[in-house]
C-alpha cells in the first residue's frame, strides 16, 4: 500500500477545512466563516485498496495575540516537519505577507508543495491568471490547481496531483476510520463550532468547549445514547449573557444544532446539556490551554 502525508497549510479562514473534508469523504474537521475556526492539527485519513493518505489540517497563520494564537502557530508550522507533500491553500488575490513568508519556509524545507487556489467561484476565471502569475516566483510549485472546494470543483483534479506522493508501507490507521478523533474531542469540536456560525464579532474567539462528562449508556428502551455534559468557557459575563441570549434561545438553538449533528455522526441518541462559564483571560492561561487540550 502507498500511504502518503499531506498537509494543508495557509492563512485563516481560505477554506482548508473544507477542503481536507472534501478530500476525505466525511466531515472531519469543522467550518465557519470566522478565522482561526481550526485551533489544533486535525487529522483526516483516506483509505482505499491502493493507498492510505492522511491529511493534516493546520490552524490558519495568523499574527498571534495571545499564548493560545502562539500555540496555534507553533502547531501550524512543525506539521510541515514530517510530511510528503504541502497543500498551500490560497484565496484568488494577490499574495501578502503571510503567503509570501509560508513560500519562504516552504522554499527552505524543500517540501514539495501544491499550490490551491480556493474560492474560484467567487471571482471572474480570467483573474485568477494574475493570481499565478504573482505566485509563480515566490515558489516552484509541483502544481497549481484553482478549485472551489465548497463546490466539490476541481477537488478530483487536487486528489489526483497527491496521488503522486507517499511510499510503499502498511497502512498507518485501520481502513474503517476517518480521523484520529475521539468521540469526545468530536463532541467539543461540534458543539463550538454551532456557537461559531451564530455568535458575531469577538465572542467566537473567546470561545471554549470542555467536555465535563462523556458516557455511553442506554435508553430504557435499550437504545444506545451518549450523555454529554460540556461548558462553554468564555472570557467574559457580558459574553456569557450573549452566548446564552434572551430567554436561553441562543443557547438552546446552538445545543440543538449540535446534538443533531453529534446523533447523525455517533449514529445513536445523544443527550447533551451545556453550561456557560467565565474563565477571564483564558487564552493567556497556559494551564486552562493545556487542560482544554491546545
Amino acid at each position: 500500500m502507498i500511504v502518503s502525508n499531506i498537509a494543508l497549510i495557509g492563512r485563516a479562514n481560505v477554506g482548508k477545512s473544507t477542503l481536507m473534508n472534501t478530500l476525505v469523504g466525511e466531515k472531519i474537521a469543522i467550518v465557519s466563516d470566522k478565522p482561526q475556526t481550526t485551533r489544533g492539527k486535525i487529522t483526516g485519513i483516506y483509505t482505499d485498496a491502493e493507498r492510505q493518505i492522511v491529511f493534516f489540517d493546520t490552524p490558519g497563520i495568523h499574527n498571534p495575540k495571545n499564548k493560545l494564537g502562539g500555540h496555534m502557530i507553533k502547531a501550524a508550522t512543525e506539521t510541515l516537519t514530517d510530511v510528503d507533500a504541502a497543500l498551500l491553500v490560497v484565496e484568488p488575490k494577490m499574495p501578502g505577507s503571510t503567503e509570501i513568508k509560508l513560500c519562504e519556509r516552504l522554499k527552505a524545507s524543500k517540501i514539495p508543495t501544491l499550490l490551491i487556489i480556493n474560492k474560484i467561484d467567487l471571482v471572474p476565471k480570467d483573474s485568477i491568471l494574475s493570481v499565478i502569475a504573482a505566485y509563480s516566483p515566490l515558489l516552484k510549485f509541483d502544481s497549481v490547481i484553482p478549485v472551489s472546494a465548497k463546490n466539490k470543483d476541481g477537488v478530483d483534479i487536487v486528489f489526483s496531483a497527491i496521488k503522486e506522493y507517499g511510499t510503499e508501507s502498511d497502512p498507518l490507521f485501520p481502513d474503517d476510520i476517518a480521523t484520529t478523533m475521539t468521540m469526545r474531542e468530536l463532541a467539543s469540536e461540534i458543539i463550538r463550532e454551532k456557537f461559531l456560525i451564530h455568535l458575531r464579532d469577538e465572542i467566537p474567539h473567546g470561545i471554549a468547549v470542555e467536555i465535563v462528562k462523556f458516557k455511553s449508556t442506554e435508553t430504557t428502551k435499550g437504545e444506545p445514547i451518549s450523555e454529554i455534559s460540556a461548558d462553554i468557557i468564555c472570557e467574559k459575563k457580558a459574553h456569557k449573557a450573549i452566548i446564552i441570549g434572551k430567554n436561553g434561545n441562543m443557547l438552546k438553538m446552538c445545543v440543538s444544532e449540535a446534538r443533531i449533528e453529534l446523533e447523525e455522526m455517533f449514529g445513536e441518541k445523544v443527550f447533551l446539556e451545556c453550561f456557560v462559564k467565565v474563565r477571564e483571560k483564558w487564552r493567556d492561561d497556559e494551564s486552562m490551554i493545556t487542560n482544554l487540550g491546545f
